[in-house]
């Protein structure tokens, strides 16, 4: 019963790709610490945001060598 619900929990947290909840992860510590240091930090969380989107997209676009091969 409980690893059932902690494997939900996991599930709704991480989603499909793993990247992008690490990714949120990173975005929030940073913003901590930047917020921390005195910084004004409104602008870090979306520039982690889209760069790992950036990221994940990267990995799913297929390659020109596998697309040729695909045509043929």
């Amino acid at each position: 019963m409980i690893r059932r619900a902690a494997l939900a929990v996991w599930d709704f947290i991480v989603g499909d790709d793993w990247r992008l909840a690490l990714a949120a992860v990173c975005a929030i510590g940073l913003t901590a610490i930047a917020c921390a240091l005195g910084l004004s930090a409104w602008w870090l969380a979306p520039v982690v945001a889209l760069a790992a989107l950036r990221w994940t997209l990267r990995g799913a676009r297929p390659s020109a060598t596998s697309a040729s091969r695909t045509s043929s």
